[in-house]
């Protein structure tokens, strides 16, 4: 860097321990929501008479400059510099002149990282979002053709009743729709911008929060400063709301594991499963739904990171929450990663009818039918119990189609009531539909800020 175009202090503080205090490796991934939060922020500067309008849009030029510089991957990253924040603005100086050091007027680092994490979770949700939508599709489409292929259905992993695949896929359809559901919330939640908060307490500068926070699609600024510059409550419900989703990826994913083994059969070993063994010719593994199993726990782990690093935080902004990015930008990555092959996996997975069939004939799937029908007959339901329990054998076989359809109370595996589940799932689909849209939207306004044109 010129002399002439050096900033007049140091963007860092110089101390032995700059290697350890480094987060350059992590917060990288924040650049572009860095980059458009500055660019709404300077132009509040110049709307308020902070900033002149040529040294305005000098500094907005040079802002979407490296926005050009990242997206074509030639941004010159220094590692002697400790964030993704100082590289930013050190570039920005030698692109711009020493006018690029008015860039964090009224600002503090302090609010400028919470801000970028609100907008990085928006985003993240969005994109989240959209993978769980092509995964319920899946489920759904998949219900769709099996409405009327029975299955036993397991409690204690032991055959209980008579359900169907489609009632099957269709319970784990609704598990993801609820993680849908607390995404959204989670964002709704997350929707107040905390610039404007400076390190604590604000600035004396006649700075305007409002028109930021609009700018850059929230509902309006954080109420309080010292809560703002703190607050990592949005990411802490985003990786519980993540790593309830991969828990819920997981069952399924050990669900399908289970169904492939022969000692079930009900799932066909196609290539869409996973690779074969590198010794045994015979095999086919599960290997998309083991994987898919496997990465929950590194997400539960994420979320007890974050949830022990915020544990005895004193207000307002303590040096430990460096470490809330790390857990928060890896939970992100592998949920997204793990929803899209599970998408995938579901759209391949090839039913034996025939298996599930014999399985379903199963006399000791009948029981409790048995019972009911005794308590028909005017038999308490204790008695009726009773008996069958004491000669469970003298169940007669029984017709699963049959079965099926005398389970037809909502919310029941009858063919009827699935068909209903199928409607209310269509319409939920659209509803959530809706809201993506509109968080596409809000997400976009990143992209926009960084595209306009400097006049």
């Amino acid at each position: 860097m010129s002399e002439s175009t050096a900033p007049a202090t140091p963007l860092y503080v110089q101390t032995p321990a700059a290697t350890f205090l480094r987060s350059l490796a992590v917060d990288r991934g924040l650049a572009r929501v860095d980059l458009a939060g500055s660019v709404a922020h300077v132009e509040m500067l110049a709307s308020v008479g902070i900033l002149a309008p040529g040294e305005a849009d000098t500094i907005l030029g040079g802002l979407r400059q490296i926005a050009r510089e990242i997206d074509a991957v030639t941004f010159p990253w220094r590692d002697d510099l400790e964030d993704v924040h100082t590289n930013l603005e050190v570039r920005l100086t030698e692109l711009v002149g020493p006018v690029g050091g008015k860039l964090h007027t009224g600002r503090s680092r302090n609010d400028q990282v919470a801000l970028d994490e609100r907008l990085f979770l928006r985003e993240s949700v969005a994109g989240v979002a959209h993978a769980l939508l092509r995964l319920e599709d899946a489920l759904r489409t998949r219900a769709e053709a099996e409405v009327a292929t029975p299955m036993p259905g397991y409690t204690h992993l032991q055959r209980a009743q008579v359900v169907s695949v489609a009632h099957w896929l269709l319970a784990h359809w609704w598990r993801f729709d609820r993680d849908l559901d607390r995404l959204f919330a989670t964002e709704r939640r997350a929707d107040r911008s905390p610039l404007g908060a400076g390190a604590l307490a604000g600035s004396t500068l006649p700075l305007a929060p409002d028109a930021v926070a609009r700018r850059l699609g929230f509902a309006g600024p954080v109420e309080n400063s010292l809560d703002a510059v703190s607050d990592r409550d949005p990411l802490a419900e985003l990786l519980f709301d993540l790593s309830l989703t991969a828990i819920h990826a997981s069952a399924l994913g050990e669900e399908i594991v289970l169904f492939a083994a022969r000692e079930f059969g009900f799932v066909r070993r196609t290539p869409a499963l996973g690779s074969g063994s590198s010794q045994m010719p015979q095999k086919r593994n599960p290997d998309v739904a083991e994987l898919v199993r496997g990465k929950s726990g590194r997400t539960v782990g994420d979320l007890v990171a974050l949830l022990v690093t915020l544990k005895g935080l004193p207000l307002a902004y303590d040096r430990d929450l460096q470490e809330d990015k790390a857990p928060v930008l890896d939970a992100v990555a592998t949920v997204t990663e793990v929803v899209e092959a599970l998408a995938g996996l579901v759209a391949g997975l090839v039913f034996d009818r025939e298996a599930l069939g014999v399985a379903a004939r199963d006399p000791e799937l009948y029981a409790t039918d048995r019972a009911e029908d005794l308590v028909r007959a005017g038999r308490p339901f204790r008695e009726a119990h009773a008996a069958v329990a004491a000669d469970a054998s003298g169940t007669p076989p029984t017709d699963p189609i049959a079965a099926l359809a005398r389970r037809s109370l909502p919310g029941g595996p009858a063919p009827v009531a699935v068909e209903v589940q199928l409607r209310h799932a269509e319409a939920r689909r659209a509803e959530r539909a809706r809201s993506l849209s509109s968080l596409d939207r809000k997400a976009g306004l990143v992209e926009e800020l960084l595209k306009e044109k400097t006049p």
